[in-house]
Formats: structure tokens, C-alpha cells, sequence
């Protein structure tokens, strides 16, 4: 039993807390302990369950949640895709020429400071209100912590193994191909990794900002439930963000994480 506790107890630890955070809820929101806009700030848990499945089998305006789900989704692949390729495509130039090197390690240490919202009034502005916009937020918030993560990782790099490949007459992109990026998978997959976690917040507070009716995604329907004070369904909506965000982050991204640190050798 002691060794069943003792292997488990961060998943038990975790389940314990999820467990006492519900019940203090259930417990506010019931007893009206907030007075009488309790049920508005505090929904029950049985309400926001109802809202949960209400959102899929009825959603609003006559759209079920799903199609927001996969209309969020696509933006958001599309996004990672162009700013993943970019980053590699840029972190790769930077070890090949020295020059742009130089220049674009002062441009990802300027952009990675800059908030991709603090730059939605300037690109609306150019642009306008398009799908296009939320992309290109989605590509910033994912190309420079990338791009950052990238260009660490080729800084960690024994010299030795650069060496090591020049020897066997490794030049250019195949130094890169063959060296550089795999000796800096684990920081490329901690790049992925916060690069994800932005682009997905990114995404979701430009659509709340300003939804876009040919592609309406989760943040819009979250401010349409704000506006129509349909709170159990805002909840129950925040509820499926995190869902979405938890699946990437443990389903897909940790494995991969874990995989690359066996293949290579490393451990932590």
C-alpha cells in the first residue's frame, strides 16, 4: 500500500485538490455564501454540468459548441504550422550566416516581449477584421518562444559535436539537419510547449476581442455568454478550453516530450 501511495501520489495529491476546490464551490454556491449574486458569480457544479452539455446540443444561435471548437482548432493549426516552419526556417538561417544570426536573435529578444494583443490594433488597422488576423497573432505567439528556445538549444551544444561533424565534411543545412537539431531536441520541444501555451491563450483573447461571424471560435462564444449573462455556460465553456489545453499539453506534447528524451539519451 505504501508503495501504491508513494508511486502515485502526484496523481492522488492532484485528484485531492480537484476534489476540495469542487466542494468549496458546491459549498459557496449552494449556501448563497456571496449573497444574492451567488448563483450568477458561483453557479452550482449540477448547472455548469447541464450547461456543459447543453453548449454541444443546442450551442447558440442554432451553432452547437463544436463548430466554435473546430473553427478555433483550424486557426490554431494553421498558426502553428506557419510560426513552427518559420521558426525552424529562421534558427536555421541564424547558424549558417552569421550576419542574419546577429540580427535576428536582437529580433526575437524585442517581439518575444511584445504581447500578440498589444499588436491587434496595429494589425487591424492594416488588415482589418479578417480570420487572417488571428492567424498572425497565433504565428507571433508562437515564433518567438520558439525561435528563443531554438537558438538556446544550438547555444548548448557541445562544441565538441559541431566539430565533431565539420570533420566528416558537414556543411550548411546538413550541419544543422544533422547536428544542431538533434543535439537540441529537448529545447525545441520546451520551445513547442510554450509556444503552444501562447498561441492558445493568443487565440482566445483576440476572438473575445473581436468575434468574426464566417469563423466563430471559443472566445466569442465565451463573450456571448458573458453578454446574454448565460454564466453556467460561460463556466462550462471555460471548462472546455482547459480540457482542449490539457489534451495538447499531456496528450500529445508530454509523450513526445518523453519519447525524445529516451531516443537521445537524456535525462532530467
Amino acid at each position: 500500500m505504501n508503495s501504491f501511495m508513494k508511486k502515485h501520489k502526484p496523481l492522488i495529491t492532484k485528484l485531492i485538490f480537484i476534489v476540495v476546490f469542487l466542494s468549496i464551490w458546491e459549498y459557496v454556491s449552494i449556501g448563497n455564501k456571496l449573497g444574492p449574486k451567488t448563483e450568477i458569480i458561483l453557479p452550482s457544479l449540477g448547472a455548469i454540468g447541464k450547461a456543459f452539455v447543453k453548449n454541444f446540443v443546442q450551442g447558440y444561435a442554432g451553432q452547437s459548441l463544436w463548430i466554435y471548437i473546430g473553427n478555433s482548432m483550424w486557426i490554431l493549426l494553421v498558426g502553428l504550422f506557419i510560426g513552427i516552419l518559420l521558426a525552424f526556417v529562421f534558427s536555421g538561417l541564424s547558424i549558417i550566416n552569421e550576419t542574419f544570426r546577429y540580427i535576428y536573435d536582437f529580433m526575437v529578444s524585442i517581439f518575444d516581449l511584445l504581447p500578440g494583443i498589444a499588436l491587434l490594433p496595429v494589425v487591424i488597422i492594416i488588415f482589418g477584421i479578417r480570420v487572417e488576423v488571428i492567424i498572425f497573432l497565433v504565428v507571433h505567439s508562437v515564433l518567438w518562444p520558439m525561435s528563443r528556445n531554438i537558438l538556446d538549444g544550438f547555444s548548448s551544444i557541445p562544441r565538441i559535436f559541431i566539430e565533431a561533424g565539420k570533420n566528416i565534411n558537414l556543411r550548411g543545412l546538413d550541419l544543422v539537419l544533422s547536428i544542431y537539431l538533434p543535439a537540441a531536441a529537448t529545447h525545441i520541444i520546451s520551445g513547442l510547449k510554450s509556444g503552444w501555451a501562447r498561441a492558445w491563450r493568443g487565440l482566445i483573447s483576440a476572438e473575445m476581442i473581436f468575434g468574426i461571424a464566417s469563423s466563430p471560435g471559443l472566445g466569442l462564444y465565451i463573450n456571448q455568454m458573458r453578454t446574454n449573462l448565460n454564466n453556467a455556460e460561460m463556466y462550462a465553456t471555460l471548462l472546455v478550453i482547459i480540457i482542449v489545453g490539457a489534451f495538447v499539453q499531456y496528450g500529445i506534447l508530454q509523450p513526445i516530450e518523453n519519447h525524445t528524451i529516451r531516443k537521445w539519451g537524456m535525462v532530467r
